[in-house]
């Protein structure tokens, strides 16, 4: 007899077409409760003939936690074995590939896990691959989207199948199913599964949001938080469909794109829905190779205002060193030359990955939250350098992002008992003009942070009380930029 569990993941299987036509499904198992519980699921249907296709497992050592990553790859093979399974294992290198491409240790986990499981499904036949993905993990996900800002499509949270390549699908079949519904399904089949300590760590922010950020909301709703951000998600998924379709019936009028440029004629770009003209840019972009996680609604918007008449920005900087640019009556997106352009007539920010590493306008931006018996206190105090500070986490309201200077930019200095324009103050610092052109501004959401490599602000000094301290660095200034002549810090 089927169980709850079992029948929903069958009737989404079914809604959403998932593992049509397949010969071979690739399930992916890291070892946690909710990859343990879709294994058992999926091999369960296929006995009782609610699934077709031969089932493989697959297991992706990150090589991130020592002794405790091996356990979970010999875990994951010992299950695999007693449901009669074949396994295959990849193992990675997280940590090289992080710095090597100067990613943050999430980003290069996930990007190296799909690659990874992409291979084994190619090796071993298999056009779909299965994850674990749960109600909750989909709530969590337009919350953290709703964080960083994000439009209609983010709020899509993650969608029950998605094309990875021309013969790759990736289904999420407990999309149907919550966090609670997946432990109730593990006790009562006495099932076991590996937990992974660093899931508790709220320094990350997907933790932040799972153990402090979603029961403080859920305790001031009257319903139950995860159904309703689940519908949403759904609602806007189909929106997203919608708009695919009509993206579908335009795109070949109006834009033409080449290996390295797309043009889109400005005019007509203008003319269109903002959904439909956000997914021309979108589609534009990704068609060059530009990273999507890292493109927000601002960026989005940013570039349809290029395509209004009357004055205002005539270029546009995007993450990866992209640039569209507004060219007579097109708008260009292509790969910027690595030219030096002055950050200050950019029109652009980032949110920063806290723990990790983010790009901007060719720097390297560490951030790291450290409690305070981590650190030596006299290391804050000293004079590191212009482009390192340290902060009161706990004094923060993030998300944190990183821009240019703007006018009427205002902020209080440290040692200062009221603000001052940020232009003034680099004017009173005796700042160079390449260095003033190239100011960076961190800030929360209620105000300015740092004027770096000049001075962070009073509000977000380091004191007697602070608790947790965040470590901001920032290396790899863009080609053609030597600051100098910044003025040692001031402190009190």
């Amino acid at each position: 007899m089927p169980s709850d569990l079992e029948m929903k993941v069958s009737q989404i299987i079914r809604l959403q077409g998932m593992f049509a036509d397949a010969e071979g499904i690739l399930v992916a198992v890291s070892g946690g409760a909710d990859s343990v519980s879709l294994l058992h699921v999926l091999k369960s249907l296929h006995v009782q003939g609610a699934l077709v296709g031969r089932l493989v497992c697959g297991h992706v050592n990150h090589q991130l936690r020592g002794r405790a990553s091996d356990a979970d790859e010999r875990f994951v093979v010992k299950q695999a074995a007693g449901l009669g399974l074949p396994i295959f294992v990849k193992t990675v290198d997280v940590r090289s590939h992080a710095e090597a491409n100067r990613l943050s240790i999430e980003t290069s986990a996930r990007q190296l896990r799909l690659a990874a499981l992409g291979e084994i499904a190619h090796e071993q036949g298999c056009c779909w691959i299965a994850t674990g993905h749960q109600k909750n993990d989909n709530a969590e996900t337009v919350l953290h989207r709703l964080r960083r800002g994000t439009g209609f499509r983010g709020l899509g949270g993650i969608r029950p199948v998605r094309k990875l390549t021309e013969d790759l699908w990736l289904a999420s079949p407990l999309l149907c199913a919550t966090r609670d519904e997946i432990a109730r399904y593990l006790r009562e089949r006495n099932l076991l599964w590996r937990e992974d300590r660093s899931n508790a760590d709220v320094a990350y922010t997907r933790n932040y949001i799972r153990h402090r950020l979603f029961p403080s909301l859920q305790q001031e709703s009257s319903r139950p938080l995860v159904e309703d951000l689940s519908q949403l998600a759904l609602s806007a998924g189909r929106l997203y469909d919608r708009v695919q379709q009509e993206v579908e019936r335009t795109w070949p009028q109006t834009v033409q794109g080449e290996a390295d440029e797309v043009r889109i004629e400005a005019s007509r770009l203008a003319s269109l829905p903002g959904m439909i003209a956000v997914e021309w840019v979108r589609r534009a972009l990704v068609h060059l190779g530009c990273g999507e996680r890292d493109l927000t609604e601002g960026h989005y918007q940013r570039v349809l205002r290029l395509a209004q008449p009357g004055p205002g920005a005539k270029a546009v900087s995007l993450p990866d060193g992209f640039i569209a640019q507004l060219d007579r009556s097109r708008i260009i997106l292509h790969k910027s030359d690595g030219m030096l352009q002055p950050l200050i007539a950019q029109d652009r920010e980032s949110v920063l990955t806290i723990p990790g590493q983010t790009q901007f306008a060719g720097y390297a931006i560490d951030a790291n939250v450290l409690d305070r018996d981590e650190i030596d206190l006299t290391e804050v105090t000293a004079d590191k350098g212009p482009f390192c500070e340290h902060l009161d986490w706990d004094r923060i309201s993030p998300p944190v992002i990183v821009r240019p200077r703007r006018p009427g930019d205002r902020f209080q200095p440290l040692g200062l008992d009221a603000t001052a324009k940020v232009g003034k103050f680099l004017t009173t610092a005796k700042a160079p003009r390449d260095v003033r052109e190239h100011t960076l501004i961190f800030a929360d959401r209620e105000s300015i942070l740092w004027v770096c490599p000049f001075r962070i602000a009073e509000p977000a000094k380091i004191a007697d009380t602070t608790q947790r301290i965040l470590r901001l660095t920032v290396t790899d200034h863009p080609p053609g930029l030597r600051p100098r002549g910044c003025r040692p810090r001031e402190r009190r």
